[in-house]
């Protein structure tokens, strides 16, 4: 008996995917987004469901184990963290003081994670909040050249870290996910 994960997927067309691309919600038919601007959406988008499919299945348990030792990291403190980061950017788009932290002092997000479907039912609300409030607030400023905030940040720059920063913590998904259960695939 060995303590190891099998390795799995629900793919039946190739070995090494998540699912068969006919059952992935993230591929569309036809032609891909026009502009610069629903690109970067569609891109967003599709990390944001990634991230979602990456958690499905799982009980609270499986969401909250911090299955890569020594990292704190989980899958539900992914949608945490990534629900305070929405709510951090935010903060970047105006001159306002930044918004009160959702989870508290600093990793919170993560160290608060534990296994409660309570948890795990606020975060996933605290997350689907998160991205409306700043995908409202974003949508007010169409011009991705625009540079708002303290920083002085172009709105084309905080799509991109949006982008950057779901694309990065997929990838800690996929082996968070494969050490909890043996899911593997992209």
């Amino acid at each position: 008996m060995s303590d190891e994960t099998e390795r799995w997927t629900k793919a039946t067309v190739y070995a090494d995917m998540w699912t068969d691309p006919a059952d992935d919600p993230r591929e569309s038919e036809g032609a891909g987004p026009e502009g610069e601007p629903a690109t970067l959406q569609d891109y967003l988008a599709s990390y944001r469901l990634t991230l979602r499919m990456k958690c499905e299945g799982l009980d609270p348990e499986q969401l909250a184990r911090r299955s890569v030792p020594p990292s704190t990291m989980s899958l539900l403190g992914l949608v945490r963290h990534l629900a305070e980061v929405e709510r951090d950017w935010r903060g970047w788009i105006g001159d306002a003081d930044p918004l009160p932290k959702l989870y508290g002092a600093r990793d919170a997000d993560f160290h608060g994670a534990v296994a409660e479907q309570a948890v795990v039912d606020a975060a996933y609300r605290d997350l689907e909040r998160e991205q409306a409030e700043t995908d409202a607030a974003l949508a007010a400023h169409p011009d991705l050249g625009e540079r708002v905030g303290k920083d002085d940040i172009s709105i084309r720059e905080l799509l991109v870290h949006r982008i950057e920063e779901y694309a990065r913590h997929c990838g800690h998904a996929d082996l968070l996910r494969e050490c909890v259960d043996g899911r593997v695939g992209q």
